[in-house]
């Protein structure tokens, strides 16, 4: 089994070509990046016919078998592209890819994507199949904290470079959010020449478009970053963001943060209780687990029942402002954690 980072395929595709490759996770925009350079080497070396089968809804998982018996059309060498969305191929499906793996098509490359697996996925025999048949690329999503250096290197591509002001403005800007940095950062390389970045230029350019992740609101409020909090807070609101999704972004992580502390106060160990309680990814079980630790009983209570009180004010049966309510509501737990 050979498993590579995705920041790790430029030179590995340099070296060699594997007969197939597997991507998997979920950051959007490196793993697009990810594929379009493995498709682009396996063009290069004579691979110029194209299959893609995409694991949908009521897709005939025949058609993968079909895929590897069949001959090329034009006796080429095929590129047979797989995509599965759920990451769930199903009985049948894990049945299909161990038979695809098995009996592997010659002159055939095969490209296999995938959102990111749990541990009970990269444990299937489905994937164990495909992992010995083919290089796994693991796409790691980019830390926030180092979102400035990313941004650095992206920007060195265009012979463009910013202090470190900038480059923490930028950040700010985009909140994790990697589609539109690389969006900001292509637009910067139309705007201004090669070069140092001016900071009032580039606050210029972007200031107005910033774009935020609701999903990084947990992230802020269980880290305890309250400017971070209100400043995502505000872009959201100003982005026509709907309330009723942040309220359940935040009732659900006040939610996991109780079942985890009572499931440490039932004597289990910290992993066990956040397996249990399928709060999966490193960042977030470690932000969980932290405040699971640290935020008493009274203080969840409190919070769920203000968030209830939000839910009412949301659906018009109690007076008051949702979105100043959602704030407070925010704040007052990252406060305790």
């Amino acid at each position: 089994m050979t498993q590579i980072r995705q920041d790790q395929l430029d030179a590995h595709l340099a070296r060699q070509l594997a007969p197939a490759y597997v991507v998997h996770g979920d950051e959007p925009l490196l793993a697009l990046e990810a594929t379009d350079a493995i498709r682009a080497r396996a063009r290069a070396a004579g691979f110029s016919e194209r299959l893609v089968l995409s694991a949908e809804r009521n897709f005939k998982w025949g058609e993968l078998g079909a895929a590897g018996a069949s001959l090329s059309l034009f006796g080429e060498r095929r590129l047979i592209e797989l995509r599965i969305p759920t990451g769930k191929p199903g009985v049948e499906g894990g049945a299909a890819i161990e038979a695809f793996c098995a009996r592997f098509p010659p002159d055939t490359f095969a490209l296999v994507t995938l959102p990111r697996l749990d541990k009970a996925g990269q444990n299937s025999a489905w994937f164990g199949a495909l992992a010995r048949a083919a290089v796994v690329v693991k796409v790691y999503p980019v830390e926030r904290a180092r979102l400035p250096e990313w941004i650095a290197a992206r920007l060195a591509r265009q012979k463009q470079r910013a202090d470190r002001d900038t480059l923490q403005f930028l950040a700010d800007s985009v909140e994790g959010n990697l589609l539109a940095a690389h969006q900001e950062i292509q637009k910067l390389g139309l705007l201004f020449p090669q070069g140092e970045l001016d900071f009032e230029s580039v606050r210029a350019a972007v200031l107005n478009v910033a774009r935020y992740d609701a999903g990084k609101l947990g992230e802020a409020m269980l880290a305890g970053d309250a400017a971070r909090l209100a400043r995502m807070l505000e872009g959201l609101r100003g982005e026509g963001e709907a309330v009723p999704r942040i309220l359940w972004i935040f009732a659900e992580e006040i939610r996991a943060v109780s079942r985890v502390r009572r499931g440490l106060a039932a004597g289990r160990a910290l992993a066990e209780a956040l397996r249990e309680n399928r709060v999966w990814g490193e960042s977030r079980q470690n932000a969980v687990g932290r405040a699971a630790r640290s935020v008493d009983g009274a203080a969840i209570s409190a919070a769920l029942a203000h968030a209830a009180r939000i839910d009412r004010v949301v659906k018009g049966v109690a007076k008051g402002d949702a979105w100043d309510e959602i704030l407070q509501l925010g704040l007052r737990f990252a406060a305790r954690t």
